[in-house]
């Protein structure tokens, strides 16, 4: 092979990664971030008017992290994101997306069936839908979280998405998909510094 053809490889590569790098992430992530279009088959106008990222990010910010430090988690469930490095990865898709609040989650849970609290069924319809395969096509996953401490748990059994709203100075609110009861909750008190997946939303 050329010199002139080793020249060539990385930049083929880095070209096909732009379009890819919401789903898997690549070497090229932080060159791209800041002209990164989210693709029209990774997000959708959900039934409250709003767009929605349909994958988990997987955008390399730092802090975050893959389920047990395995980059194949990260490609099958995206990476796990402390509150403020939730925020940023999400500002790096471009213009106008975002970590949503707490009430753009809740309102957008409503519309089918709702989290537990608003639901007379303790949030299972909004599970069924909202889970990957559940026909919205919202398609939450299942991946898990990592603790202040370092560990990870519950992959497979629960999915745990950050929102932009603040509890007070060290917590935010949170949404909970819970394998054990097939129910989805809202919840206060994550600490700051856990790591749980992300999704975006803009006008």
């Amino acid at each position: 092979m050329t010199s002139s053809q080793h020249k060539t490889k990385p930049i083929r590569v880095c070209v096909v990664s732009i379009a890819l790098s919401i789903a898997c992430g690549t070497s090229c992530e932080r060159r791209t971030a800041h002209n990164r279009n989210v693709p029209d088959a990774m997000s959708r106008r959900m039934a409250d008017g709003k767009q929605w990222t349909t994958h988990n990010l997987n955008v390399n910010t730092v802090p975050s992290y893959c389920y047990e430090d395995a980059e194949l988690n990260c490609s099958q469930y995206g990476r796990l994101y402390t509150w403020e490095s939730a925020q940023r990865g999400c500002q790096s898709l471009g213009e106008g997306w975002r970590l949503p609040t707490d009430d753009e989650w809740r309102q957008m849970a409503k519309h089918y069936g709702g989290v537990s609290e608003d639901s007379d069924n303790k949030g299972k319809a909004a599970y069924r839908a909202l889970l990957a395969g559940g026909g919205s096509g919202f398609d939450a996953l299942l991946g898990g979280g990592r603790g202040e401490d370092g560990r990870y748990a519950r992959l497979e059994a629960h999915g745990f998405y950050w929102t932009a709203s603040e509890c007070d100075p060290a917590s935010g609110w949170f949404y909970n998909f819970g394998r054990g009861g097939q129910a989805f909750h809202r919840q206060s008190g994550g600490e700051k510094q856990r790591a749980f997946s992300v999704r975006c939303i803009r006008e």
